[in-house]
């Protein structure tokens, strides 16, 4: 989700929740601890130089368990963020505390936003060796248009 479907969301809702895939509910009392730009520059296994943007939020639940942030304060910290730093129209990169400070994709869903798990990946497979994966072919949904075919139970083989 770019940062500004993520505020045209934000302009719809009443209230503000986060959860994890799981279903696991972000605490309502969470703080927005950090927001900006996000680059990586690398290059991958293959040589190619590759250059990542990411608007970030970091999420934070305290003590303070009557905190909760509305729709409207969570636009006027990205509007605060906006007046000393360029935020982009880039994806939306969520940090948040689970057995260490994970990263996450968001996503809408009818209930809120949801944090998406993010999964590595090997950006040149064609270029250090790695086969590309089979596909699975389930051998009984396949559609037998020849008579002649050899079929379970048929003693053809």
């Amino acid at each position: 989700m770019k940062l500004s479907q993520f505020i045209a969301h934000l302009n719809q809702l009443d209230a503000l929740s986060f959860r994890l895939e799981s279903g696991v509910q972000v605490p309502s009392h969470f703080h927005i601890t950090e927001l900006g730009m996000t680059s990586k520059t690398y290059i991958d296994c293959g040589g190619t130089l590759r250059e990542d943007l990411f608007v970030s939020f970091q999420l934070w639940s305290a003590d303070d368990t009557a905190h909760r942030l509305s729709p409207a304060k969570a636009i006027d910290i990205i509007n605060a963020a906006a007046q000393k730093i360029q935020l982009l129209d880039a994806e939306v990169e969520v940090e948040y505390q689970s057995d260490t400070v994970g990263k996450y994709g968001l996503s809408f869903g009818t209930d809120g936003f949801e944090l998406q798990s993010k999964k590595t990946a090997c950006l040149a497979e064609d270029q250090c060796g790695i086969s590309p994966q089979k596909q699975k072919v389930d051998m009984t949904a396949l559609n037998n248009k020849d008579n002649n075919a050899c079929t379970p139970g048929s003693g053809c083989c």
